[in-house]
């Protein structure tokens, strides 16, 4: 056990976690030590932040692919695999894909069993191990805001794609009104310490959630960043009075 000076000198050396992402190497390095070690309670928090509405969201970008029967699909920072299960229902031929070791081996034990299940890898979204234009959908749930480089994990999901595929993200939004902003960011604040403490006995744990939103560009700005990696029809779709968005996105034909 630590005493209470050794504690006070741990916590003086612990870098705040604004520093810990502020760049793309730190950030990498955070995200994979995060990852792995939410892993076990990853559906479990998705399910307490959004009010359980997690899996309506995820249901709309489904619906919103529309894949066709037979479609190849690739679902990148898949977690646990519930947007990818939700692809290989609606009959597309899925891969999902993650970095983080320990959600693949959770995301793999819920396919035992399942008639028509995904396939699972581990992988970074940022360098896909995939061919040039191999898939008709790309799908990316909470992924996009946790790479370290947007603009590369963006261009990977055209590259994967064939010309008329689509791109489909679901993710946190900066709100743009600063008043919203503010309220929703302590609102995570407080709620992710709470979550934090009570599942890892440290309050940063979830505290990442509002800080990578600090440093997202918005709908607004990944819109655009879209359609600099080269794709057209580049929508937003608000959800949940604009705090989360889906983005939709055609490679071009």
């Amino acid at each position: 056990m630590l005493d209470g000076s050794m504690r006070d000198i741990i916590r003086r050396n612990v870098m705040p976690l604004a520093d810990a992402i502020a760049t793309p190497d730190g950030k990498r390095k955070y995200v994979r030590r995060l990852f792995a070690t939410i892993a076990d309670r990853y559906d479990l928090i998705t399910v307490l932040l959004s009010y359980g509405l997690d899996r309506r969201w995820k249901r709309r970008l489904v619906a919103m692919a529309a894949p066709r029967p037979g479609a190849r699909a690739v679902d990148l920072a898949t977690g646990t695999g519930d947007i990818a299960f939700r692809l290989a229902a609606a009959g597309a031929g899925v891969v999902g894909v993650d970095i983080t070791p320990r959600m693949i081996a959770l995301a793999t034990a819920k396919a035992a069993g399942v008639g028509r299940a995904p396939s699972f890898m581990v992988g970074d979204m940022v360098a896909l191990p995939f061919a040039n234009g191999s898939f008709d959908v790309a799908t990316a749930g909470y992924g996009l805001r946790n790479v370290p480089d947007l603009g590369a994990a963006i261009g990977e999901m055209h590259r994967v794609l064939k010309a008329g595929g689509t791109a489909l993200s679901l993710d946190f939004n900066r709100p743009s009104n600063p008043v919203v902003r503010v309220v929703y960011l302590a609102y995570l604040d407080i709620v992710g310490a709470m979550l934090g403490w009570v599942l890892h006995r440290e309050p940063d744990t979830y505290r990442y959630i509002p800080a990578s939103i600090r440093t997202y560009p918005g709908a607004g700005g990944v819109a655009r960043m879209f359609e600099a990696a080269g794709f057209d029809r580049v929508e937003c779709e608000s959800v949940c009075g604009g705090l989360m968005t889906i983005h939709t996105a055609r490679k071009k034909a």
